[in-house]
């Protein structure tokens, strides 16, 4: 029995990229049914609830494959940004991470999948710097979206979640066996990366994903400092030296990766090792991303590549349409060759190709009978998009955002509704969030201020 209807501009993004006009997609137990014209079916299942309609672009929920869900959320846009990352890292992040409680967890958590879920991301993978999962796991089912979590893994420096690489191991082990591969909320084995693992937690978490068949991620490369700490270390570059431990391959995804050479571009690709690319953290660090970034060339090249919004004090806007089409316009820019890359390609990244980067092409990522009912409702009815274009691709990518979302569905469950959840009260959250935030900045004893004088 059908349960829900969901009509508009159909962006399937499917293996011959179909559009339907007029079309609609039948939802029946979480699952996609049927995909079709809007007129046949309704016809065929009359009095079910329909969503969308004429003037809506519906397409495939989209995929978020880095986003630190803790942390930064609470103390969204405080961080200066004039001063270098590792101060920002160090300075503020951390210390703010270590005054979280479960409960500020699942608080920002809630916070991010809920304004994620109201940019159209059904799907998003966790950065691996939660102390918490099981209040984040809490959070996901709150919201009502699908995804990722893991939990904070590093045995080399100082930091208040460092620990002995058996311990990193066993709260990595016990995430993945809580959360099996195949739910709503997915374990993952993460590691913070850079130079803070030890080459013996590297290789054991990539053994442990593979053993429980589920990813393993890491942030490796955003700026040259992982190439100079990795030099001194091993006297390799970091993606060959982490080839050499066994630690590349399927089920891993690199976030960013921004700055690698030749060599291992190569070995990203000859392994299937897939890379989450989130620019606009690299410009808002100032990373170099415009000079060194290699990720079109990359993608173009046969490697798996997915988009991430990142944390709150980088990528700051949780909407993969912005990061979407911040991705085209740097890489038909920096490339100096428009017919490079653009919306189909940015918006191929955001479904389809990000579900396959995070090893979920089978479930997610397009409109198909059998797939998840991970579904969007665009609305084009407000003044930014009259007239609306031949090409749904180009206006969603170029002139829309998340603003124009106004209906969610994650397997099958409507979770937005005219831009709002279903499920939540954003008026209580916001004054919860107001009152964590002060606490937590004093706690970590942090005073930040605007930089222009306020009279």
């Amino acid at each position: 029995m059908t349960d829900l209807i969901v009509a508009g501009t159909l962006l399937t993004m499917d293996p011959d990229r179909t559009i339907w006009n007029d079309g609609a997609v039948a939802v029946a137990d979480g699952l996609i049914q049927r995909v079709g014209k809007k007129a046949d079916l309704i016809a065929e299942h009359p009095g079910v609830p329909l969503l969308g309609g004429d003037n809506c672009i519906v397409t495939p929920g989209f995929v978020n494959a880095h986003q630190h869900l803790t942390g930064d959320r609470l103390i969204r846009s405080c961080i200066p940004d004039h001063i270098p990352a590792q101060e920002a890292i160090y300075d503020w992040v951390v210390p703010v991470h270590a005054a979280h409680t479960g409960d500020d967890d699942e608080l920002s958590a809630t916070l991010s999948l809920l304004e994620a879920a109201g940019n159209g991301i059904t799907t998003t993978v966790e950065a691996g710097t939660v102390a918490h999962p099981e209040r984040v796991a809490a959070a996901f089912e709150r919201v009502g979206v699908r995804g990722s979590i893991g939990t904070w893994g590093w045995d080399q420096g100082d930091g208040p979640f460092s620990a002995p690489t058996a311990e990193v191991m066993d709260a990595q082990r016990t995430v993945v066996e809580t959360y099996p591969a195949g739910g709503l909320v997915a374990g993952w084995v993460t590691l913070v990366g850079h130079d803070l693992a030890s080459d013996s937690l590297f290789a054991e978490a990539a053994q442990l994903a593979r053993d429980a068949g589920t990813g393993l991620t890491f942030h490796m490369s955003p700026s040259t400092d992982d190439g100079v700490a990795f030099a001194e270390r091993s006297g390799r570059r970091p993606i060959m030296h982490l080839a050499e431990l066994g630690v590349l391959g399927p089920e891993t995804l690199i976030a960013h990766a921004v700055h690698i050479d030749d060599d291992e571009l190569a070995v990203l690709i000859e392994t299937g090792t897939a890379v989450s690319y989130c620019p606009w953290a690299y410009l808002r660090l100032g990373q170099g991303v415009s000079g060194s970034g290699r990720h079109i060339e990359f993608l173009a090249r046969g490697g798996r590549l997915a988009l991430g919004c990142d944390t709150e004090n980088a990528g700051d806007a949780i909407d993969p349409i912005r990061v979407a089409a911040l991705a085209a316009g740097l890489a038909r820019d920096t490339s100096d060759d428009p017919a490079s890359f653009g919306a189909h390609a940015a918006l191929d990244l955001l479904t389809i190709g990000g579900a396959e980067a995070i090893g979920m092409a089978d479930r997610i990522g397009s409109l198909e009978a059998g797939k998840a009912a991970d579904l969007v409702v665009h609305d084009l009815t407000g003044i930014g998009s009259i007239p609306n274009s031949v090409d749904p691709a180009m206006q969603l990518l170029w002139s829309g955002d998340g603003r124009a979302v106004r209906d969610v569905v994650v397997n099958g469950v409507h979770v937005i509704s005219g831009g709002r959840s279903t499920r939540l009260d954003h008026a209580d959250l916001a004054e919860e969030a107001t009152a964590s935030q002060h606490r937590l900045l004093d706690q970590a004893g942090l005073s930040p201020a605007p930089r222009w004088p306020v009279r």
